[in-house]
């Protein structure tokens, strides 16, 4: 009996590594590493070319090299750069959290395009590139900021008669638990220490932060600015606080009316200018926890 071996399914050839593409990934990667020291050494590692140009540039290396594997590699390559900007720019674990998906988007994201613009045409792949930075550029001195100066407000009915409220708030803020679930899952440091009190003009409220492994913890100073019935307005005169770097105060407002003989609604309104870029990534979740940070100044307060 004769046996007639079945024929085999096609292998798909695998893809050869060309000097070009070797060279063209290098030339890239040097970009990348020179454009980081600038960025770093001129004070723009706030900007979104940390955020989204850099990634950009590593998964753009990384997928014109010809590898099956591109996904596989430009996660571990993107996890690592991740973990040595952490340590490089001394940033705590909550900073890393946050840009974590912003990171891993842009670079897995770069890495599809250029695979899928590689199988149409190779040339297509390489005038990707530059129209992929552009959005990496906000904020690092070649593109302006786009809407630095937000404002959250925070509204709070409470169980106090309005004639009350005002001396309630000249005893100060104090310490207390965190019971905001965004605030204690991702460690977002809040006050340990706080003193001060009054609301006459002049008064000041310090807010004090706990040291870390990667410095003291510094603190925030605030300075009752100007007052009327109903109404206390705040002005930030030093603020040495680990959370500088994210974004800086410039100015509080808390007013208060009432709702009937027993009830009384409390509103913080809070400016301040965003650190971090892009904006459409880092201006809402800013919101987010700078609005969880608000309520548990009211928390402080004690109104409750």
């Amino acid at each position: 009996m004769i046996q007639v071996d079945e024929p085999t399914a096609p292998t798909a050839p695998t893809p050869q590594r060309t000097t070009a593409h070797w060279t063209l990934a290098g030339l890239i990667t040097l970009f990348g590493l020179v454009l980081f020291i600038a960025v770093v050494r001129q004070g723009r590692a706030d900007s979104a070319v940390l955020f989204v140009a850099l990634p950009v540039l590593l998964a753009a290396a990384l997928a014109l090299t010809p590898r099956r594997t591109a996904h596989g590699k430009v996660f571990a390559a993107t996890t690592m750069a991740l973990l040595l900007a952490a340590v490089a720019l001394h940033e705590g674990a909550i900073c890393v959290i946050l840009a974590a998906p912003l990171v891993y988007a842009v670079a897995h994201g770069t890495t599809a395009l250029i695979r899928a613009l590689q199988d149409a045409n190779r040339a297509y792949a390489i005038v990707a590139v530059p129209l992929l930075l552009l959005p990496g550029m906000e904020g690092s001195g070649i593109a302006p900021r786009l809407d630095p100066e937000q404002r959250v407000e925070v509204t709070r009915v409470v169980e106090v008669p309005v004639d009350r409220v005002a001396e309630r708030l000249a005893a100060g803020p104090r310490p207390t638990a965190v019971r905001s679930a965004p605030l204690r899952l991702l460690g977002v440091p809040t006050p340990g220490q706080v003193s001060g009190d009054g609301l006459d003009p002049g008064d000041r409220w310090m807010f004090g932060y706990h040291g870390s492994a990667h410095g003291p913890g510094g603190h925030l100073l605030a300075e009752v600015e100007d007052v009327a019935p109903g109404r206390v307005g705040f002005r930030f005169v030093e603020d040495s606080s680990i959370t500088a770097r994210w974004f800086t105060w410039q100015h509080a407002e808390l007013t208060w009316r009432a709702i009937d003989p027993g009830h009384t609604e409390i509103t913080v309104r809070v400016d301040y200018t965003r650190g971090l870029d892009p904006s459409w990534y880092f201006g809402p979740i800013q919101q987010v926890l700078l609005g969880a940070g608000v309520g548990h100044l009211l928390d402080m307060l004690a109104l409750e």
